[in-house]
């Protein structure tokens, strides 16, 4: 359920400069000042109004899985944080350095998609549709895209976090909004993600009730379904998957390293399979120096518990496995903890079928159906 959320009211005379400046913008692309593209296979964005933490990359994992079934897809990033520039195919070369490191963490589990990045989308769109007639995609995904407005996309999936939802947030710097909460009229779904898989129907609603919705809108609620532990360095490692059951009844410590939005969410399941929990916090796509490496080391060192195990995230995995600077002990005693997307209330069936009949109703796929 959705918690009281921390509004730095201080600082909301700046957010109202802010949010007018937002509304310029988006007044100028509404009345044509500034112009959206539209192309000739579904463009589908993935994004949210808030800085991070909503579940962007598990939920276009979603949909790489869905739609890899019957589509070419591409995923098309801006590569956040990447050490590159313009337009960059993922390929045997690339690292999370190169490509930034949820494309690089998309590319590696799924080899059937393309995976590219450019921060000018629409110029990345074009590169993707000049591609050889069979490596051209007949879907593509555009990853954290809500507020690139110089591409329309066929379908907007916005995304909201059932702890902090957008209409009860602040602009930025008071709140974490980049917009204002009434941009979400741009939506065609809205999800409601984190949410705890025993939600009841009255919780649901209760959710519903605070989310405002117009009658072209879609709202659905998923959670997250963790998949046991996996070695970021299988070479390294005997045990290919681990159980956080297992560490529960044998008493293990656990120390989590983390550079995510909100590692919060992260540690407060990990709570659930060990006594002693400590943890090590980066910033969001933080990349591991020798000094941050032997920081881990030294404090995983330090615990005492003879029984213990590194825990990181999956997107945090992807950098630290291109790190030269982690030890052979470190890398076997370092497990990532994947994450699935879940509809809760039965919803599988009903977004998965909007899903579909898009693509397949699409005006440029219709062929393809």
């Amino acid at each position: 359920m959705s918690e009281e959320i921390c509004i730095k009211k201080g600082l909301l005379p700046l957010s109202k400069l802010y949010g007018w400046a937002v509304r310029v913008r988006n007044m100028w692309f509404d009345c044509g000042i500034l112009t959206s593209e539209q192309f000739s296979v579904p463009v589908i964005s993935i994004g949210n109004l808030a800085v991070g933490g909503t579940g962007k990359t598990p939920h276009t994992e979603y949909l790489i899985r869905l739609l890899s079934k019957k589509y070419r897809v591409a995923v098309l990033s801006r590569g956040y944080r990447r050490r590159t520039s313009g337009f960059l195919l993922a390929d045997g070369q690339s690292t999370a350095q190169s490509v930034g490191d949820e494309p690089f963490q998309m590319f590696r589990k799924f080899p059937e998609a393309t995976v590219a990045v450019d921060g000018n989308r629409r110029r990345g769109i074009k590169r993707l549709l000049a591609l050889p007639v069979n490596q051209r995609p007949e879907v593509i995904l555009l990853d954290d895209a809500y507020q690139h407005r110089y591409v329309k996309p066929s379908l907007s999936i916005l995304l909201t976090s059932c702890q902090r939802l957008f209409s009860k947030d602040e602009l930025l710097p008071a709140g974490r909004l980049r917009e204002p909460a009434a941009q979400s009229n741009r939506a065609h779904i809205v999800i409601c993600t984190k949410c705890d898989e025993d939600l009841s129907e009255h919780d649901l609603l209760a959710l519903s009730e605070q989310i405002p919705l117009h009658k072209q809108q879609q709202l659905y609620f998923t959670g997250y379904h963790y998949k046991g532990l996996l070695p970021v360095f299988p070479d390294s490692t005997p045990v290919k998957k681990e159980s956080l059951e297992r560490l529960q009844k044998e008493a293990y410590s656990l120390l989590m390293v983390a550079g995510l939005a909100l590692p919060e969410d992260m540690a407060a399941y990990l709570k659930n399979y060990t006594e002693d929990l400590q943890t090590l916090i980066f910033p969001d796509h933080h990349h591991f120096s020798k000094h941050d490496v032997e920081k881990i080391a030294a404090q995983f060192a330090a615990i005492k518990n003879e029984k213990k195990m590194l825990i990181t995230s999956e997107k945090d995995a992807v950098r630290l496995m291109g790190s030269p600077f982690i030890s052979e002990t470190l890398k076997s005693e370092l497990y990532y903890l994947p994450i699935r997307v879940v509809f809760c209330n039965n919803q599988e069936e009903l977004f998965t079928k909007k899903i579909e009949e898009h693509v397949t109703n699409f005006k440029g796929n219709r062929s393809l159906a």
